[in-house]
């Protein structure tokens, strides 16, 4: 996705805040803001953003998976279910 078409000035946002809280909610893609030509901030639609953080999270969970089979860290299937096994069954 190229964001070059959603760029506008900090000026455009303070004259214009509910036009574009209705077009980000709509379009759901983000917008940049510049300020003095530069691109200071990025703002997106709540959904978005919660999307973006659950995708991060997952991503984490993988590499902390990644991380952990490279460590080691991991163990049998097998030997696994038959522990869960003997606890349930202690139970």
């Amino acid at each position: 996705m190229r964001y070059s078409s959603q760029v506008k000035p900090i000026s455009y946002l303070k004259a214009n805040a509910a036009e574009v809280l209705a077009q980000l909610t709509e379009r759901r893609e983000p917008l940049v803001i510049t300020q003095n030509g530069e691109a200071k901030a990025v703002i997106q639609d709540v959904a978005s953003y919660e999307e973006t953080q659950e995708t991060l999270a997952l991503l984490k969970i993988l590499a902390l998976g990644n991380a952990a089979i490279e460590a080691g860290k991991v163990k049998p299937v097998g030997e696994v279910v038959a522990r869960l096994r003997t606890k349930q069954a202690a139970k």
